[in-house]
C-alpha cells in the first residue's frame, strides 16, 4: 500500500469499499447516498472525525437494530490477521466498524464485547473497549481476563492494551489511574507471555502504572521478580525504562537483578 497520511484513507474509497462488502450480506444496502455522503462529509475532518462520519453512515444506511447491524458488519470482516502488524496497512478499514461498536453498542454489552473481541483479530480494540470498561467495568474486566488466556495474541493484547490508564490517542481511565488494582490480575496472567507484541503491551500498561502509583507499582514488580522469565524479564525491563532515564536507584538495582 502506497503511503499517504494515514487520515486520507477514510474517504470516498474506503466508503465504496466497505459498501461492496456489505451488499454481499445486505443486498438493499444504499451504496449511492452512502459513499455520497462519506465523500461530501470527510474533506474537511481529520482522521477520528472521518472514521466518526462513516461509522454514523454506517448506522443510517444499514437502518436497522444495533444487534441486526452488527451481524452484518461482522459477517464482512474477512480473514483474521496472522501477523503482530498491518492493523493500520491491510486492516485499517474495520476502524469505522470498531467506532461503530465504541459508539452504538453500549445498551448491548455483551454482543459488543464479542465484537470487539473479533475485530482486535484483523484492526485492533484497544480504544473500542475504553466506555465499555468506564459504563460496564465488572463485566468487561471479567471478559479481559478471560481474552488473556486466549490462543489468539491479538486478544491477550487486547486485554492488557484497552485497559491501559494512559493509552495514547485515547481518553484517560480515570478509574485506573484512582485504582489500577482491578488490572493487576491480568498483567499476572499474560506476565510470562511469549509473543513480543503482547509483552510490550504489558511492559506499557505497568510503565502507566508507575505514573499515578508508583508505590503499588513497585510493588508489584517486586511481586514479579522471583524466578522471572526470559518474557517476564523483557516486560518489567521496558516497564522500567522511563525510571531507568531518570537514573532511579530501585529501578536500576531491579534491572541489574534480572
Amino acid at each position: 500500500m502506497a503511503y499517504k497520511k494515514l487520515k486520507y484513507w477514510f474517504d470516498k474509497e474506503l466508503a465504496t469499499l466497505l459498501a461492496s462488502r456489505i451488499v454481499e450480506v445486505e443486498a438493499g444496502f444504499d451504496t449511492f447516498s452512502f459513499v455520497s455522503e462519506v465523500d461530501a462529509g470527510a474533506q474537511d475532518l481529520e482522521l477520528k472525525a472521518r472514521v466518526a462520519l462513516i461509522a454514523d453512515r454506517l448506522h443510517k444506511y444499514l437502518g436497522g437494530s444495533y444487534p441486526q447491524n452488527l451481524e452484518v458488519l461482522l459477517e464482512i470482516l474477512g480473514p483474521e490477521n496472522p501477523k503482530e502488524t498491518g492493523m493500520f496497512t491491510e486492516y485499517y478499514w474495520v476502524m469505522p466498524i470498531a467506532y461503530y461498536v465504541e459508539k452504538y453498542g453500549l445498551d448491548h454489552p455483551d454482543i459488543s464485547l464479542a465484537a470487539i473481541e473479533e475485530i482486535t483479530k484483523r484492526n485492533t480494540g484497544e480504544y473500542a473497549i475504553r466506555p465499555y470498561l468506564t459504563l460496564h467495568p465488572e463485566v468487561t474486566l471479567n471478559k479481559m481476563q478471560f481474552w488473556a488466556r486466549s490462543p489468539n495474541f491479538h486478544v491477550r493484547r487486547l486485554a492488557s492494551e484497552g485497559g491501559r490508564p494512559r493509552l495514547p490517542w485515547a481518553a484517560k481511565l480515570d478509574t485506573f489511574i484512582d485504582d489500577p488494582t482491578p488490572l493487576l490480575p491480568i498483567l499476572r496472567i499474560l506476565r510470562d507471555d511469549p509473543i513480543k507484541y503482547v509483552q510490550k503491551s504489558v511492559a506499557n500498561c505497568l510503565n502507566d502504572i508507575f505514573k499515578d502509583n508508583p508505590d503499588l507499582a513497585r510493588e508489584e514488580v517486586e511481586s514479579w521478580i522471583s524466578d522471572a522469565t526470559a518474557s517476564r524479564k523483557w516486560i518489567l525491563k521496558h516497564a522500567l525504562r522511563t525510571l531507568k532515564k531518570k537514573d532511579d536507584p530501585w529501578a536500576l538495582g531491579v534491572i541489574e537483578s534480572l
